[in-house]
């Protein structure tokens, strides 16, 4: 079900199956973010698939009401145990409080294309607790736009089918920690400084 009389733009079945596809070994038991999630259709998918949790944002009243009906939905369909949150904040606003629980292993960042807020979440999602270190965020986009990554994110994938594309973002890689407790050798280079 979609929100009635919205100019909301659902992702495409065609998209969706090839996010589920190559998503697939990630979301048994996983715990996903919809970010910007209209009638909460993406979270449908990735519930069906297995995913652990599913939290949902949208700053609509009427987007987050179809959305929790129709996870809900799911969720009572499935024999496992889900949690399910739906949460009505602009999108923002919402990051930049941070998140006080366990981390996502999946976030799907799918913003109105003409919003302008991809730098700016993209910015506030490497912050703050959003993301596990080996997780992905996966943004749909216009494919004639481009989205600035910014040095807090390792481009991982990107697929283009017609109109929209799809880049997927992990967390840069911690810096190695030297842990050897020996003494280290000065170099032959060291000592004629």
């Amino acid at each position: 079900m979609s929100p009635p009389s919205l100019t909301t733009r659902p992702t495409t079945s065609r998209v969706r199956e090839s996010i589920m596809n190559i998503l697939a070994a990630r979301l048994k038991g996983s715990r996903w973010l919809d970010l910007c999630c209209g009638s909460g259709v993406i979270g449908c998918e990735a519930l069906e698939r297995g995913a652990a949790a599913v939290i949902a944002v949208d700053r609509d009243s009427r987007c987050t009401k179809v959305s929790e009906q129709n996870l809900q939905l799911i969720a009572n369909a499935s024999k496992t145990k889900t949690e399910l949150k739906v949460i009505r904040s602009d999108l923002l606003i919402l990051l930049k409080k941070g998140w006080g629980s366990e981390p996502f292993d999946v976030i799907y960042l799918d913003p109105p294309y003409e919003s302008g807020l991809y730098d700016s979440a993209l910015n506030l999602l490497s912050e703050g607790n959003w993301i596990h270190p080996e997780g992905l965020l996966v943004c749909e986009h216009r494919s004639n736009e481009s989205i600035h990554v910014g040095d807090q994110w390792v481009l991982s994938d990107q697929r283009r089918y017609g109109s929209s594309s799809l880049i997927m973002l992990s967390p840069p890689e911690p810096h190695h920690v030297d842990t050897d407790s020996r003494q280290r050798q000065t170099s032959r280079e060291e000592l004629r400084e």
